[in-house]
């Protein structure tokens, strides 16, 4: 059998000029091709950029692509050229079986635009298929006594293409018995029938060997032949007949595997074997013997398996009932399946904007997609619908195609993603429907500014804060997100007491937490009023402001400040004056006080810390009134010295003191002749330089005193060192006890042996000594020594140079003595106006001075 495309290959070029054609119907708004079968894969189809009125580049630019519904893309757009091309060989006959014309149909996409053009490929039929006999040799009987004229059936030959490449006629090898006869059924198909044209005889030849020959009207001609063994029987005269000629049945599509659809009967008024009929397919297809069984006994018709009206919308086949005397009949079987609802709506996306920006326009196209039903009729008819509480509406395009659009502004603070469900019904009964989802984000545009949870804000902070201490903060949210959802916050720039704000406060840009860049002073600022503003990152950027009082609190930082009596500039100190003739409850005075904190710190208190006469004067606590508490009385000192302290009531409390001096008189010459003792130096320096001299004159006394005591103690020493030589060498003392004359020590034993009378006077030189004759009944003499009858050992006489040396002791320690106590009182008269303490000190150091002189003497 020749290759049908090699033929075509030749003559390509003629063909391509006659077949290929471009037809663009303005009105239709479809583009139409038609293009030969078979054509090698890439062949050109059509120019579609010069149909759509496009430069070949502008459809990588647009977007422009190919969308179509079925599995298998039959053609291809050549982005570079704009062509049209097929994707692969196509094979008409495969695609489109017996139609009288085949088309193709797909839509183009225009991205950008999400518009949609119809395209329509009409597959035009080459001669490429031979007409062909189901079975290569078929057997026919026929009796012996067959009259002439009577017609034998044979089988059709099926020739895949259409037109005038199928099937036309047939052709019989030449003989004598028979003739070949044609007829057309209701579908245009050929069936040829042999014609007994003279009598047979079997004895004479008992089969004949006939060539069918099928040929088509193509160029060149393609043929297919079968061979026909016509059996010649016996004499049977009675064929079968069937009841009907045709027989139509119609069943659904979903009737179960092995329904019985039909029974054919025929019958034959014969006996035994020649009446007795079997049924049986004639030049049945492959998909007939799979798809139905027929009972060879019972003519019944079955099905084997299930039905698909998408496949096959029905079955022509035709049965033949054979009796045993190889008569027979024909009859045609149709059966025709019936549509049944058994197919869901399919959804097919085109194309899709995943993200749409929140301030698109109403009418924006946001998806595009095809909807399908393999079913027909009503079951085949789809509605598209959408939630109804959605900004978005369907909108029919071409074919089955849908736009989904927004039907007003959105708004992706409210909601920032939808999920979309598209629900495709048919109208079947019952209904078949799918859903399909389709998810849109929204993206963000800047167009909400920061906002505060509140229009004002007001904070407290303690006056001298540390510095850098956290203050407050605050936040602002943006629903906005990402960049135009980033808050920056900053002070707005203003100035207080002449000094910008952000040399007090800082704010930091992140956080909206706000410090204090320095140590606050309540009694400098007691507040501030800031504004905070919060900016996002958008572009634009927008702000919002928000007000922040911050209210410094007072703490217990300043003493209490006493304004009256105030001190003199000089240094001295304000007198005030008291007549002696003044009644308890006489007003002196008034401290007054202020202080520089407020509330509580603030409150101030008044008491009487010290006086130089207790219970004289007494002060109002919360005035500061110095009153007199008793009458005043001669005896009461022209000077009162008084010591008022001032606290206030802060945590801890704060106090200051002033001292006061009240002059008792009750007249202005009273207090002038007393003025001087009421003045104090008007030289402070004069106080510290008395006093070093005071310092130096105690110490040079005490220096003097150290070295006499001394110098009284070494001629002691001396004095005892020569008795007790004397008494070695055997004088009239060795017979004394030593207790006599040592105690503690020489001093003291000295004067227990003797008894001297003392006087002194105010003044040292008139002081004199008394010395008397020995005592003998002192009481550190035992009455023990006093009753012995050895003699008490004494000198017979003392030496007058002795006792002239002791006069000469004796008189320069009471000279000594004398000497300090003048001096003593010398400095005790000078600083006795300056220092009470410090001539508290030297007057008892001189007392015990004095002592101790008496206590040796």
């Amino acid at each position: 059998m020749a290759d049908p495309l090699r033929g075509w290959g030749c003559s390509e070029p003629f063909l391509l000029f006659m077949l290929l054609g471009t037809l663009w119907e303005a009105g239709a708004g479809q583009i139409r091709y038609s293009v030969p079968e078979e054509l090698d894969k890439g062949s050109f189809v059509g120019n579609v950029a010069k149909d759509l009125g496009l430069e070949p580049r502008e459809l990588a630019e647009r977007g422009v692509r190919i969308v179509s519904r079925g599995k298998t893309q039959l053609f291809a757009l050549n982005p570079r050229s704009g062509n049209l091309v097929t994707a692969d060989r196509i094979d008409r006959e495969e695609l489109c079986a017996q139609s009288a014309r085949c088309l193709v149909s797909f839509n183009i996409l225009v991205e950008n635009t999400m518009k949609m053009y119809g395209v329509e490929v009409e597959i035009t039929d080459i001669n490429d298929n031979f007409p062909r006999f189901r079975d290569e040799e078929v057997k026919v009987k026929v009796n012996e006594n067959a009259a002439v004229g009577t017609p034998l059936v044979l089988p059709f030959a099926r020739d895949a293409d259409v037109g005038v490449n199928s099937l036309q006629r047939y052709q019989l090898s030449s003989n004598i018995h028979f003739s070949l006869d044609e007829k057309s059924g209701r579908d245009g198909q050929k069936y040829p029938e042999l014609v007994l044209e003279q009598p047979l005889d079997r004895e004479k030849v008992a089969v004949h060997d006939l060539l069918l020959t099928a040929l088509d009207g193509g160029d060149p001609i393609l043929s297919g032949t079968t061979h026909i063994h016509v059996m010649v029987l016996d004499a049977n005269d009675n064929a079968p007949l069937f009841t009907q000629s045709e027989y139509r049945v119609s069943v659904p599509e979903n009737i179960a595997v092995g329904t019985r659809l039909l029974t054919l009967t025929a019958t034959d008024p014969d006996e035994g074997i020649n009446g007795k009929l079997t049924y049986s397919f004639r030049n049945e297809e492959d998909k007939i013997s799979e798809t139905f069984q027929l009972d060879s006994n019972l003519g019944e018709i079955s099905t084997v398996q299930p039905l698909d009206y998408e496949e096959f919308r029905f079955y022509d086949m035709e049965v033949v009932a054979q009796d045993g005397g190889a008569l027979l009949a024909s009859a045609k079987v149709l059966i025709t399946v019936q549509d049944v609802n058994d197919n869901a709506p399919e959804v097919l996306l085109t194309s899709l904007s995943g993200t749409v920006s929140e301030d698109c326009l109403p009418g924006t196209i946001i998806a595009l997609f095809s909807v399908h039903d393999g079913d027909s009729g009503e079951n085949g008819e789809i509605v598209c619908s959408i939630p109804r509480n959605m900004p978005f509406k369907l909108e029919k395009s071409v074919d089955n195609y849908y736009h989904l659009l927004t039907t007003r502004a959105l708004d992706r603070e409210e909601i920032s993603d939808y999920n979309i469900t598209v629900t495709v019904t048919d109208c079947g009964n019952p209904p078949l429907s799918t859903e399909n989802y389709i998810f849109l984000k929204v993206a963000d545009i800047n167009d909400n500014p920061p906002i505060f949870p509140h229009t004002s804000y007001y904070t407290y902070i303690p006056e001298n804060n540390p510095r850098g201490i956290s203050i407050f903060s605050v936040n602002a949210h943006d629903p906005d997100s990402g960049n135009n959802a980033q808050v920056t916050y900053a002070l707005a720039e203003d100035k207080f007491q002449g000094t910008p704000l952000s040399s007090y406060v800082s704010i930091n840009s992140d956080t909206g937490a706000l410090y204090a860049l320095g140590s606050f002073d309540y009694e400098q600022v007691r507040d501030l009023q800031l504004w905070v503003t919060a900016s996002d990152n958008g572009d634009p950027p927008l702000s919002s402001n928000v007000s922040l009082s911050l209210f410094i609190l007072d703490q217990n930082d300043n003493a209490p400040e006493i304004l009256y009596p105030a001190l003199p500039i000089d240094g001295s100190t304000g007198v005030e004056l008291a007549p002696r003739s003044a009644e308890p409850g006489y007003l002196v005075t008034k401290v007054v006080a202020v202080d520089r904190d407020s509330g509580q710190n603030a409150w101030l208190s008044y008491r009487l810390l010290k006086a130089s006469e207790p219970g004289l004067f007494s002060v109002g606590l919360h005035t500061g009134e110095v009153r007199t508490a008793r009458a005043l009385l001669d005896r009461d000192a022209i000077k009162q010295s008084l010591v008022v302290a001032v606290q206030d009531h802060g945590q801890p409390p704060l106090s200051a003191t002033v001292t006061l001096t009240v002059a008792v008189a009750d007249s202005i010459p009273d207090v002038l002749a007393d003025l001087g003792s009421l003045e104090p130096s008007t030289d402070p320096d004069d106080d510290s330089g008395l006093t070093l001299y005071l310092v130096v004159a105690v110490a040079s006394v005490s220096c003097v005193f150290l070295a006499f005591v001394i110098a009284l103690l070494a001629l002691r020493l001396r004095r005892w060192y020569t008795s007790r030589a004397l008494q070695v060498s055997g004088s009239g003392l060795a017979g004394l006890p030593a207790s006599h004359f040592m105690g503690v020590d020489g001093v003291r034993a000295f004067l227990q042996t003797y008894s001297h009378e003392v006087s002194l006077t105010a003044d040292s030189r008139g002081s004199h000594v008394i010395f008397p004759q020995p005592n003998y009944a002192d009481t550190l003499i035992s009455q023990e020594s006093c009753g012995k009858s050895e003699p008490l050992l004494i000198p017979e006489k003392i030496n007058a140079k002795e006792r002239e040396l002791e006069v000469l002791q004796v008189s320069f320690l009471f000279f000594s003595v004398g000497m300090l106590g003048g001096f003593s009182s010398f400095v005790f008269i000078i600083f006795l106006p300056h220092s009470k303490s410090l001539n508290y000190v030297v007057n008892h150091y001189l007392f015990a001075l004095f002592s101790d002189e008496l206590d040796l003497i």
